[in-house]
């Protein structure tokens, strides 16, 4: 049985208005109407006046949901919704562990105005069973509501591509789930609405739960295999992207390439399939030995690259290192879990004077989490560089650009993403790294 909605009368609240968040209510905003709630205050004041942040929806498009979708960090204005969709973030903590704070804080908000028949959705990725085993007993709690009786959930995992375009959150196929067949149904029926790629609705919360946290899981084990590669071919005297490109002529090799795994999805999503695996007291050595080379691929980076320096006769000691990008991926001002932070800290702890650039990098973000400041690396100002992450900015620089900034006569470049012809730059007199 298809739902029919009431776009007067259904309201929906959007939990979490972050990379995940924005970009699902202003899509609902175009049929309901919608409440954007979030406890950050300074992010509701920019979006009041159509600003946002992470660059995901432009400002025309947040203007033509005005009307319908309003912006709150006050529990009272998200009483009347009867559709809550939660897309708060689910990072680790220090030693690995799911850190399940901001999902059980969004689950005793809504417990406190929670109704009979209202929905729970839940974007942000969990462990399988999460849903049920974490989330549930909050909203019974705090709502004195019984699951299935009195309420329902459903579980439709986020697959958003910070940056990207193209791929964006109408045109990427949607996981759906609910907590009965009925609200499956209603779920799957719900998100077709907004989602032009269509929808694939699973047997249960628990197959949703488990299908989104190995998606990622999957691309973070064939990330940790040709970063492994990549250690291995430098050893044996080969360029890795030479390698990669030779065997990518056959028609069924998947086309990765090493890097370094940082963001909020790849570098963190297989620790809560491992968290679950342990909990059934299977140790998941695989998927943690992939992890452990995607983790360290920053430290392995700054040794390399001090070991060309040291060859070609640059005083370490006393040397300037321009990195180039500092942001988990291109084209995105998104920092939180970036890698390219482990890259600075290990400079810094040879005694190198690091200049960071980065032209998308949020400044405040960075400055807050990391303790990074942004400058600009000036001509002549560099004894080698580090090209971190290929921004479009970046990608534009000759090599001969790049080797004005440099003042040594053979400086190193460290081509990270490979997005320059190394012969071009070994014909400007660069020695280049490139994982």
């Amino acid at each position: 049985m298809k739902h029919s909605f009431d776009y007067q009368k259904d309201r929906i609240a959007v939990i979490g208005l972050g990379y995940v968040g924005l970009p699902l209510a202003v899509a609902f905003a175009k049929k309901f109407n919608v409440v954007g709630f979030d406890l950050n205050q300074s992010r509701i004041q920019d979006l009041k006046r159509g600003y946002d942040k992470t660059l995901e929806v432009e400002n025309h498009s947040l203007l033509s949901v005005s009307n319908t979708l309003k912006y709150t960090f006050n529990i009272d204005e998200i009483k009347k919704c009867n559709i809550f969709i939660v897309t708060v973030p689910t990072p680790i903590d220090k030693i690995n562990k799911p850190d399940f704070f901001p999902l059980i804080n969004s689950c005793k908000i809504i417990g406190q105005i929670l109704k009979k028949n209202d929905l729970v959705i839940f974007e942000s990725t969990v462990y399988p069973g999460a849903t049920e085993e974490i989330c549930v007993p909050q909203l019974e709690k705090l709502s004195n509501l019984k699951f299935n009786k009195d309420f329902f959930c459903g579980y439709s995992p986020e697959r958003v591509n910070p940056g990207d375009k193209i791929n964006s959150l109408e045109n990427i196929k949607k996981i759906t789930s609910g907590s009965t067949e009925y609200i499956a149904q209603k779920v799957d029926d719900l998100y077709k609405i907004i989602i032009k790629a269509g929808t694939f609705k699973t047997q249960s919360i628990k197959v949703a739960e488990a299908a989104k946290v190995i998606e990622n899981t999957q691309r973070d084990l064939n990330i940790a295999l040709v970063n492994e590669l990549s250690v291995i071919f430098q050893r044996l005297n080969l360029d890795t992207v030479e390698v990669l490109e030779a065997a990518g002529s056959k028609w069924n090799f998947l086309p990765f390439r090493p890097g370094l795994v940082g963001g909020h999805c790849i570098g963190v999503d297989p620790y809560y399939l491992t968290h679950a695996a342990e909990k059934v007291k299977y140790n998941p050595s695989l998927i943690l030995a992939g992890r452990r080379i995607n983790d360290n691929m920053g430290i392995y980076l700054v040794k390399k690259f001090i070991q060309k320096m040291i060859l070609n006769g640059i005083n370490i000691k006393d040397s300037t290192v321009g990195v180039m990008g500092v942001t988990f991926k291109e084209n995105c001002p998104d920092v939180r879990n970036s890698k390219i932070a482990d890259v600075i800290y290990e400079l810094k702890n040879w005694g190198i004077k690091v200049v960071v650039e980065d032209p998308w990098a949020n400044e405040k973000d960075l400055l807050e989490i990391y303790n990074i400041k942004l400058s600009k690396i000036k001509e002549k100002t560099v004894d080698s560089l580090i090209v971190a992450v290929g921004h479009k900015e970046f990608r534009l620089k000759s090599p001969k650009e790049l080797k004005n900034l440099c003042k040594k006569v053979s400086p190193v470049l460290a081509d990270v993403k490979s997005i320059y012809n190394k012969k071009d730059l070994l014909d400007k007199g660069f020695s280049v790294f490139r994982l």
